[in-house]
């Protein structure tokens, strides 16, 4: 006769030993506008994100070689990222499916993206900066973006 605590344990064994953690981490998908990074916050300006594709993304502000700011995107959704400091930053993105949480970066499908012009902030007594990007070719949009090989891509 077999019990089932012993049948249990060797199924759980199993399957820790075939690794199913991709399933589990899968289903750890980030919320829309969770902040994935923030080496550089505390100001004032906002970031909008208009996602019009059908993949989750990653947006990443750097400031000179410095990564300052990320953030997750779901598909078909927007999102601000708040506290952008002052200064100029070049924008990076990165679409795809499957986020991996421990790799910080989709494990399928992933494009990797740089708008073409930076973005510069600025803070006065009486107004923050406030830039709105769109994650979709636009009609009458006026951002160009290139693509970025992975291994340069800010992580």
């Amino acid at each position: 006769m077999i019990s089932l605590r012993a049948l249990a344990g060797a199924i759980l064994a199993s399957a820790l030993l075939l690794g199913t953690a991709p399933a589990a981490e899968a289903a750890a998908r980030p919320g829309n506008g969770r902040v994935l990074y923030a080496g550089l916050s505390g100001g004032e300006g906002h970031l909008k994100v208009k996602n019009g594709t059908t993949r989750d993304a990653v947006v990443t502000l750097v400031r000179g070689k410095q990564k300052a700011l990320s953030f997750y995107i779901r598909a078909r959704s927007n999102a601000t990222l708040k506290g952008v400091v002052d200064g100029t930053y070049r924008v990076y993105y990165t679409t795809g499916t499957h986020f991996s949480t421990s790799k910080k970066r989709f494990t399928r499908s992933a494009t990797y993206r740089r708008f073409d012009s930076s973005l510069r902030y600025r803070t006065t007594s009486r107004s923050a900066t406030i830039w709105t990007l769109t994650l979709k070719p636009a009609i009458g949009g006026n951002a160009t973006t290139s693509g970025v090989d992975p291994k340069d891509f800010p992580s």
